[in-house]
């Protein structure tokens, strides 16, 4: 039987408590502050088992009064009725604590660079010149492809990549993840194959786990995927998309090798795969890195990019390329789905690119990254921690720690101590394997409270 969570454990035993009538229909449940205090649990690890019930039809968060009971269970338990994420840490509570801030915690876990790392671009300074340019089309829907100038700069940012795209081979996005979910909505349909990095994109993996698809993975080495197992699944499986990230990838902070990237292209070829690039972190890297898009040029490759991480998340703006016909496509789809693309944010973007600024802030965003890459990969060497790859700059590292076989376990040890990890089975397709890695966001290792959390 599958191990469960604490917070697993907790929502099973309430749920045993409303069957034999020992909490009955209207019963409120203690507050979140009461169940700490008597259980010594954290607070993410209550909301987590609060919100199982919920998504159970158990109990009900009532604004400002808690949660309540609401019904009978119809078996006996959580363990024996499978819980909505049944996962070690499941994708939606991982996505969860992306968003939680609490002043005193430390974020290892965090996907996102610190803000004051992204504070020299202030985005009120660009709103004036937003308006300036046709006031009365802001009160409109724009271009199913997205804003026409601000595809043009795209056309010639991605170009400084050796990517030669068209505007018209470009469609907007609200950031990359909208990018995978049009892609997927595309190519795939319930029962579908496609193939996965793993350790890969965990949010990548609950889009294709909500759509019914069946993922494959490929597992990532240093230099990238590794061509062996990429090599037999196209043969044993016939895939028509393989997701996949070439420069600082998430988790392992690893770049793949122009050797291996030219192999992946041979095979997709080969076996008429398409190879879906995410390349979100693109401004942390030098132009000059490897990537398959640029090797194909768009021939069998669609190519997604973002500034979530290097501008703001919340501007939500983000852009797949690739061929005209595809792209098309994509932008019926999407034309269905949210008839257009946000045009006040992407004429925010369009902005920021056309001036000077952004490219000094870039210059300056990566020598913070080499910064504290460099002082993560120390502090990580004097704690003993095996590091999966020592890049020069990467927003991760993957590490273990000694003496540690499950992250999960060390996850929950820190974040009783305030410190947030990323465990390593929110990377596995297979969410029930053991594994003993970390993601660790570079910009945050150098907390004297992660150190403090590892004394056990």
């Amino acid at each position: 039987m599958q191990r469960q969570t604490r917070a697993q454990r907790i929502a099973s035993d309430i749920a045993s408590q409303i069957t034999e009538g020992i909490l009955r229909k209207g019963d409120k449940l203690p507050s979140l502050r009461e169940h700490m205090r008597l259980h010594c649990d954290s607070k993410n690890t209550v909301i987590t088992a609060y919100d199982y019930l919920a998504a159970q039809g158990l109990v009900e968060a009532r604004q400002g009064r808690g949660f309540f009971v609401m019904a009978m269970p119809t078996q006996t338990n959580c363990e024996t009725q499978p819980l909505p994420y049944t996962r070690a840490l499941d994708t939606t509570w991982m996505m969860r604590q992306q968003l939680v801030r609490e002043p005193g915690h430390s974020h290892l876990g965090e996907g996102f660079p610190p803000v004051n790392w992204l504070m020299d671009m202030r985005l009120d300074k660009f709103h004036r010149q937003v308006v300036r340019g046709g006031i009365t089309s802001l009160f409109r829907y724009g271009n199913r492809f997205g804003n026409a100038s601000l595809r043009e700069q795209l056309s010639k940012k991605i170009a400084s990549y050796g990517i030669n795209a068209l505007p018209q081979q470009i469609l907007t996005t609200y950031g990359a993840n909208h990018g995978m979910d049009l892609i997927i909505r595309r190519f795939t349909q319930p029962g579908s194959t496609v193939l996965v990095e793993t350790p890969g994109y965990y949010p990548l993996f609950g889009k294709l786990q909500l759509s019914g698809v069946r993922m494959l993975p490929v597992r990532r080495e240093v230099d990238g995927p590794n061509i062996d197992d990429l090599n037999s699944l196209l043969i044993k499986e016939r895939p028509t998309l393989f997701f996949m990230q070439s420069v600082c990838h998430n988790p392992t902070g690893t770049d793949i090798s122009e050797h291996k990237a030219r192999q992946i292209l041979a095979l997709a070829e080969r076996h008429d795969l398409i190879v879906v690039e995410n390349d979100a972190m693109a401004d942390f890297k030098l132009s000059s890195a490897s990537k398959l898009s640029a090797l194909d040029q768009l021939g069998r490759t669609l190519y997604l990019g973002s500034f979530s991480k290097s501008v703001s998340a919340a501007l939500r703006v983000g852009f797949i390329a690739g061929s005209e016909k595809l792209i098309s496509e994509l932008a019926d789809i999407k034309m269905l789905l949210h008839i257009a693309g946000a045009e006040y944010a992407e004429r925010t973007v369009d902005v920021i690119l056309r001036e000077g600024n952004y490219l000094r802030h870039l210059s300056k965003l990566q020598a913070r990254l080499r910064t504290a890459t460099a002082v993560a990969l120390k502090i990580l060497e004097e704690l003993g921690a095996e590091v999966f790859c020592k890049p020069e700059q990467s927003l991760y590292l993957w590490a273990r720690f000694p003496g540690i076989e499950d992250a999960n376990e060390l996850t929950r040890h820190c974040m009783k101590q305030g410190v947030m990890l990323a465990p390593g089975a929110i990377f596995s397709v297979d969410r029930n394997n053991v594994v003993p890695w970390t993601r660790l966001n570079v910009a945050y290792v150098d907390d004297p409270a992660f150190r403090a959390s590892l004394k056990f």
